[in-house]
């Protein structure tokens, strides 16, 4: 499975002739400078508003347990290749936006509606593989979006703090709530708020750690590096390790080639899919290589990788040891931020994929039950939810991979036609209406 995941960002990269690299800083300028925001195309949300929502969807406990289980599991290599997954997963994600937003539509409550169950069923025509996916992200959303993220919030908590796991629940279960039944504008009017304050507190301690310890700096990159490739890590088995947990932890928070980000961008406010599809292919970027990195070279520098300690209290242990009690705190908190965001995002998720099975109607019952199952979460086996969290994810990006490798020659020509349009928007001249992204 990580080998189809990682495959089909390496195949998109070169048949977009890696995109992700030529673009990146025009992409982030359309995901966060205010005059690139799209107010009068077609949609429910704006760039920003749809790129919040996807990274409140992935920057969750992924960032910080995640990765501190792929060091511990894989050695510090694996943070390199989390690196790599990320890198060619930015061309993944940008072609499963480039298709949720030409293939979306509008349903019958005026909002729409996208994503892989879309683009298979109306690019390919096979039905019965959209159906498929529907089932397996409807299921997927609670684990990997709901019973991961409460149960790490609840058990650091109780760890760090003798609060009991069910108190958090409870309040997990009501804050989650009151977000969640409205829709999608209220899930993306929050993450705007949530998720800049919430990555910028996280990555400015981690960055105070980095900045302040310097001169370990060098040596846990390079230890990073060497892990990945060592010679000694080949004979014991460790390479495999290291590609095993990192790829996999690395997909986890990034969620490249699952079908679920482009659910949200289905959503989005645009004139051109490639426009969206650029925003969206920025989440890889923030969420593994700015957010994950700062937790994989924080821990290395730590060195206590080897102490038995794991998930999160592996990297509320590595801040602490430099910042004292205040490292602790912060990661406590980002890790309570990140995994509610988590739970607003991936309600969306699951809830359109519902929809889609069972009519917009209806989804009513899924937002009920979703929100009763982070309760649940927050007292269950860590064990049960990390096992169910890959299994439902393995199983969620199967037909959205299929798709994406089917509809390969779509991608490109819409990036072509959107790469025109750009280059004549920055050469100041007219550019033709955009076709509709509506069908």
């Amino acid at each position: 499975m990580l080998i189809l995941i990682v495959g089909t960002g390496i195949f998109l990269t070169f048949r977009l002739a890696f995109l992700q690299f030529r673009t990146l800083p025009y992409a982030l300028k359309l995901a966060f400078s205010p005059k690139a925001q799209d107010k009068k195309s077609p949609g429910d949300i704006s760039h920003f508003q749809a790129l919040t929502t996807a990274l409140a969807a992935t920057i969750g406990t992924g960032n910080i347990a995640g990765v501190a289980t792929a060091v511990v599991l894989g050695g510090p290599g694996a943070v390199f290749w989390m690196w790599i997954s990320a890198l060619f997963g930015m061309a993944t994600k940008y072609a499963e936006a480039i298709l949720a937003v030409k293939y979306r539509v509008k349903n019958s409550r005026g909002e729409y509606s996208g994503g892989p169950m879309y683009y298979i069923e109306k690019g390919l025509g096979w039905k019965w593989l959209a159906v498929l996916f529907a089932i397996f992200g409807a299921f997927a959303a609670f684990g990997i979006g709901n019973l991961v993220q409460s149960f790490n919030v609840s058990d650091t908590l109780n760890v760090n703090y003798n609060i009991p796991t069910f108190i958090t629940g409870i309040v997990l279960t009501v804050l989650a709530g009151l977000v969640i039944l409205g829709g999608i504008k209220s899930i993306g009017k929050v993450t705007s708020y949530i998720v800049p304050f919430m990555a910028l507190f996280y990555v400015i301690a981690g960055l105070i750690i980095i900045v302040t310890n310097l001169d370990l700096v060098g040596s846990a990159v390079s230890t990073i590096f060497t892990e990945a490739f060592s010679p000694a890590a080949v004979i014991g088995g460790g390479i495999g390790a290291a590609i095993r947990y990192g790829v996999a932890r690395g997909v986890f928070s990034n969620e490249a080639g699952l079908g679920s980000a482009p659910i949200a961008a289905a959503a989005a406010k645009t004139d051109y899919p490639g426009r969206q599809a650029l925003v969206s292919m920025t989440q890889v970027f923030i969420d593994t290589i700015i957010v994950c990195s700062i937790t994989g070279i924080s821990i290395v520098m730590a060195n206590q990788y080897f102490d038995g300690m794991n998930g999160a209290a592996l990297t509320s242990a590595s801040f602490e040891f430099f910042l004292g009690g205040a490292g602790a705190a912060v990661v406590t908190i980002g890790l309570t931020f990140f995994a509610f965001s988590t739970i607003l995002g991936w309600s969306y998720y699951g809830e359109k994929c519902f929809g889609y099975l069972f009519k917009e109607e209806n989804v009513k019952y899924y937002r009920i039950a979703f929100v009763l199952a982070i309760f649940i979460g927050a007292i269950a086996s860590l064990d049960i939810v990390w096992g169910m969290a890959d299994a439902m994810n393995a199983m969620m990006a199967i037909p959205n991979l299929i798709g994406l490798l089917a509809l390969s020659g779509v991608v490109v020509a819409e990036t072509n036609r959107f790469l025109k349009v750009a280059k004549a928007e920055k050469e100041g001249k007219d550019v033709d209406p955009p076709q509709s992204v509506n069908k």
